[in-house]
């Protein structure tokens, strides 16, 4: 289960895996639940939403655990209205995100429980390297051309008139 932790004093979401599904067994949206399981010691998070998994999100005011086509407004301008799936307001076993909203802090922050993930230098594929070489050439400066023209360097040719 990806849970998904927003701080609201940093206005940062942090994303954690866990395998602890009993911890959100028959919880509802709206109800808060202590980390201390979960490894934050002193934190307390209120549920605010969450997806199945086939995507469908849960709807806060949708009663019970089932999947629902709900009729819904999508523009108000227009009047619009499209029955979309939600699923309903209680976590169970086919729940795969949960997200999370901080109550009450812990001794330490987020920062500091959570471990660093390591972000993998890219490397360019030939048509990326040639495009970023054509785009040095751009931004060179008018002047470097012009010396570049008058030295004859660089298979640039002087001017003829």
């Amino acid at each position: 289960m990806n849970l998904v932790i927003s701080d609201p004093k940093s206005g940062k979401a942090f994303s954690h895996k866990t395998e602890e599904k009993e911890l959100f067994a028959n919880k509802k949206v709206g109800e808060e639940i202590g980390l201390d399981s979960l490894g934050f010691q002193g934190y307390v998070a209120v549920i605010t939403g969450g997806s199945d998994k086939e995507g469908f999100p849960i709807k806060r005011d949708l009663e019970g655990p089932t999947r629902r086509k709900v009729f819904v407004t999508v523009d108000k301008k227009k009047g619009v209205r499209r029955r979309i799936t939600f699923r309903g307001n209680l976590l169970t076993a086919e729940t795969t995100q949960v997200n999370l909203s901080v109550r009450k802090y812990g001794a330490k922050p987020f920062a500091e429980l959570l471990p660093k993930v390591k972000v993998e230098e890219k490397t360019l594929s030939a048509k990326e390297e040639l495009i970023a070489k054509s785009m040095a050439n751009v931004e060179r400066s008018k002047e470097e051309v012009l010396k570049e023209r008058e030295a004859g360097e660089g298979g640039i040719k002087k001017p003829k008139h």
